[in-house]
């Protein structure tokens, strides 16, 4: 699990820390990063004019160490230093000696055909000064960045004006927070992580709670098993006019592996569902009175609302009959938007039965309806998420090109596998389905969270080319795998 991790600045601090107090020396640390990040340059690029930007801290030891092995491998290359020589102090400032040459000032980037930047690092607490933005806006060849690009928060991913655009950053022992949230992930480039020695062990305690793409193992079906075991899921329809997210929601759940799906439908919208449902039933469901009789078989275990139910009171009072059936529920879409004026309401009809799973899909629009003193620049899209699951008593998945799962243990899983192509009408249900047929099929909440958003990255990744629409979607869905192929 701990292979999937990412790691904020403190934790990775506290990592060399315990590197360094198993036997391992900093300055061995500092030599192998420098290494692992001229090797990683060599592999992409022939010898050219080479300018190394170094700062006053380990960022910049690492910087040297870049620069003095690319100048004995026959490269042409300056150091360029934020600050004077006689501060720097350290690991750093033996590094700079055994550099041995000489040292500008960081003015200019002229004459450079590629810049390494070795500034700062992933926890700069400050907005760049006027030099160093004017020397960032100035850059027009390939950058590679040490660590993470100057300007970009490790922990948020959040960019500082006039941050540095990498082409490709190299960073050490594991991934941080900022290498994968936006915008920080779009700054990174290419983003390579270097093993420079620093022992797996030292996870154990720190226990970092949040991860990358990691996907528990997927339900699977035993020889002895049948549909009755693999779970019902029920999807609840919208209005006649508005039929088609609900059946997306459906077709997915019934293709990632529910036993039986079921749509629960108004009476008006019974014949425009029944002209397009094959293997997935049908049953009327007019009002919450009604959806609450058929969740009333509890082998009905799972029920998702939300995908163009309707904005109101019609579908606030079908919430809180799904709520009350104690099946696990996902809330979508206008599920959500219907308690944007009263949340409250909403997290206390969760806390009734708070031992079945229930899942909040929210992009950021209607997260911010639901949790409007949540949305600060300066928390991270993970400690948002976290925060928001803490007082829901709901997994909250926060969807976008960086989706995050997250529950109210402090625990947040960052998934990074989805292609642009996502962003399209209907993607949304799907997910909302994929999630809602992997809880009928007994996943915990979470789990079932990180392993949706991954199989719908996963599905538009294999459709590889233009014109994906979310009725693509469900047929490229593959749950046949024992788990993720990235473990």
């Amino acid at each position: 699990m701990y292979s999937h991790a990412l790691l904020t600045p403190e934790q990775m601090y506290r990592a060399d820390a315990l590197a360094v107090a198993a036997g391992v020396s900093s300055l061995t640390l500092m030599e192998r990063a420098g290494r692992a990040v001229a090797e990683e340059i060599l592999r992409r690029f022939g010898a050219r004019p080479t300018l190394v930007l170094c700062g006053p801290g380990n960022n910049g030891g690492d910087g040297y160490v870049v620069a003095r092995l690319l100048r004995d491998w026959g490269w042409p290359v300056r150091v360029a230093l934020l600050g004077e020589t006689a501060r720097l102090k350290g690991d750093a400032a033996i590094m700079a000696k055994r550099w041995g040459g000489p040292f500008e000032s960081v003015t200019s980037v002229d004459g450079a055909g590629l810049i390494v930047d070795a500034l700062f690092g992933a926890g700069l607490s400050k907005p760049l000064s006027d030099q160093i933005v004017k020397l960032s806006s100035a850059v027009k060849v390939p950058v590679v960045a040490i660590d993470v690009p100057s300007g970009i928060d490790g922990a948020t991913g959040a960019a500082r004006p006039a941050a540095f655009r990498a082409d490709l950053t190299v960073t050490f022992f594991r991934k941080k927070p900022g290498h994968v949230l936006m915008p920080g992930r779009e700054y990174c480039g290419e983003t390579v992580v270097a093993d420079i020695g620093i022992p797996d062990r030292v996870l154990d305690e720190i226990k970092p709670p949040l991860m990358e793409n990691f996907v528990p193992e997927l339900p699977q079906a035993g020889p002895n098993q049948h549909k009755y075991r693999r779970g019902h899921a029920v999807v609840v329809s919208g209005a006649a006019h508005q039929t088609g997210a609900a059946r997306l929601a459906a077709r997915s759940a019934l293709r990632v592996g529910a036993g039986l799906v079921t749509v629960a439908s108004p009476k008006a919208a019974m014949a425009a569902n029944e002209a397009h449902l094959t293997a997935i039933m049908l049953a009327e469901a007019d009002d919450a009175l009604a959806l609450g009789r058929l969740l009333a078989d509890r082998r009905k275990n799972a029920v998702c609302i939300g995908p163009a139910a309707g904005v109101g009171a019609e579908t606030r009072a079908k919430v809180r009959a799904a709520l009350a059936s104690g099946a696990a529920v996902v809330l979508d879409a206008d599920a959500l938007t219907s308690f944007a004026l009263a949340p409250d309401e909403l997290f206390e009809a969760i806390a009734e039965t708070p031992e079945r799973a229930v899942v909040m899909t929210p992009h950021e629009g209607e997260f911010a309806r639901l949790f409007k003193d949540l949305v600060k620049e300066s928390d991270s899209k993970c400690e948002r998420a976290i925060a928001a699951a803490k007082r829901s008593g709901a997994v909250i998945l926060l969807k976008g090109p960086d989706s995050v799962a997250a529950n109210g243990e402090g625990g947040a899983i960052v998934n990074t596998n989805a292609p642009p192509s996502l962003a399209t009408a209907g993607s949304g249900d799907v997910l909302a389905g994929l999630l809602t047929g992997l809880l009928a099929q007994g996943m915990e909440g979470v789990g079932a969270a990180a392993a949706a958003m991954w199989l719908h990255g996963a599905a538009a990744g294999k459709f590889g080319r233009a014109g994906l629409t979310a009725e693509d979607l469900p047929d490229l869905i593959s749950c046949g795998i024992p788990q993720n192929p990235l473990l």
